[in-house]
């Protein structure tokens, strides 16, 4: 039997830092990890850069059916205070090239994510914060403390015991990188509710029939407006081969799901009045219909929609309703591509039966949530990590002063 202050299931981006926080400030601290390697999730992230925060955060860029919920935390641990780290640590960055390319504020590493990786490693070095790899939970109760039963590398069994628990074993997205519903499952195991799990930050997929009619397209990228309900984001769509992905559609896609939508709403050239050439004396025939268009979108897009939405006459009228087509395209995607196309996963625990203060459950005392297990999913460009740091440090904290005490 192994017993600690504190045991972390999860080595990714929140389970490491809560367990470097916690151990700095004097616990004694366990990770248990069931993959062979810690943060595989991280190492793979941002194209392998790991876009590791965003410098413009703040609760507006979260779902949840607790709007307020990561107010506390995000206030109480910024951005700044992760570059902190990230200068300390001596990890050279950078932030994306804003807009038309990309949001701003989203910082990366330059060399590889594997820097973060092992920035957070160290970190649990300094302060003698154990990590337990390869290490499969079986069961886990609490008789005045709590009990996790578990095979270690060798499948042997073993036991780790501590008075508090700190589940950071994320969502279900990615689950070639093992992800599993673990944390859901101790949750519910000690009385917490799950908001509706589902595929976040994802492509969509066309009807059949669309997606026949634009499969040629697949691997055009153009600048568009995606809307779904209120939320509005401009920036890049990209066609495959069975709907539509890119930043734009992965940012809409969670408020599609969130809201069940049935469709949204994308302009295909925003700030753009294609027509206006025609209107003042240019060909009105459909090569001149192409030509005008090809200025504002790819080429292979301009002449599939034209071929497909070809003007009923050549009035102004009909002129008005291909501008409108052009910014008011309506898609009614038939699903999404599910957990292992998708960055994050949305729904988790329901953080109405957390203290937002500091992630620990409100009906089980000395049990923590933190990340992406819990209901709070943020939005493409560094906010889902800037979640796990303010959470994770929000936990260790308390931990930690807990024992103190």
């Amino acid at each position: 039997m192994l017993k600690y202050d504190a045991l972390i299931l999860g080595a990714g981006a929140a389970g490491l830092l809560c367990a470097s926080e916690a151990a700095h400030l004097g616990a004694r601290v366990a990770v248990l990890e069931r993959s062979e390697k810690p943060g595989k999730k991280i190492l793979i992230s941002g194209g392998g850069r790991c876009n590791f925060t965003n410098l413009h955060c703040t609760p507006h860029n979260f779902l949840s059916d607790n709007p307020d919920f990561c107010r506390s935390a995000l206030a109480r641990f910024t951005p700044a205070d992760f570059l902190d780290l990230i200068k300390k640590h001596k990890i050279p960055y950078h932030e994306k090239q804003p807009y038309p390319d990309a949001a701003p504020g989203q910082l990366f590493c330059d060399r590889s994510a594997a820097d973060v990786v092992t920035m957070l490693l160290n970190e649990c070095a300094a302060v003698k914060a154990r990590i337990f790899l390869d290490t499969k939970i079986s069961g886990v109760i609490f008789d005045s403390e709590y009990r996790i039963r578990a095979k270690d590398a060798n499948g042997e069994p073993a036991e780790f015991v501590a008075p508090v628990l700190v589940v950071a074993t994320g969502g279900l997205s990615i689950p070639k990188m093992g992800a599993t519903p673990l944390g859901y499952e101790i949750a519910k195991k000690f009385g917490h509710s799950i908001a509706p799990c589902r595929p976040a930050l994802v492509p969509l997929k066309f009807p059949s029939a669309q997606a026949r009619t634009f499969k040629e397209l697949a691997g055009v990228s153009t600048m568009v407006t995606a809307q779904c309900g209120a939320a509005t984001f401009q920036e890049k769509l990209l066609f495959t081969h069975s709907g539509l992905s890119g930043p734009a559609i992965l940012q809409a896609s969670s408020y599609w799901s969130w809201k069940n939508a049935d469709s949204m709403t994308i302009d295909l050239a925003p700030g753009q009045e294609w027509t206006r050439e025609i209107r003042n004396g240019g060909r009105r025939d459909l090569d001149g219909l192409r030509s005008a268009l090809r200025v504002v979108v790819p080429k292979r897009l301009a002449d599939l929609w034209i071929d497909k939405h070809p003007p009923k006459d050549w009035t102004n009228q009909s002129l008005d309703l291909m501008e409108q087509g052009i910014h008011e395209w309506k898609i009614s995607p038939t699903g999404t591509e599910g957990y292992e196309k998708a960055e994050v996963t949305a729904g988790g625990v329901n953080t109405k039966e957390l203290s937002s203060k500091t992630m620990e459950s409100q009906k089980s005392p000395g049990l923590y949530f933190i990340g992406e297990v819990m209901d709070v999913t943020g939005w493409l460009g560094g906010y889902n990590f800037q979640w796990a740091w303010a959470s994770a440090v929000a936990a260790g904290r308390d931990i930690a002063s807990k024992l103190a005490k």
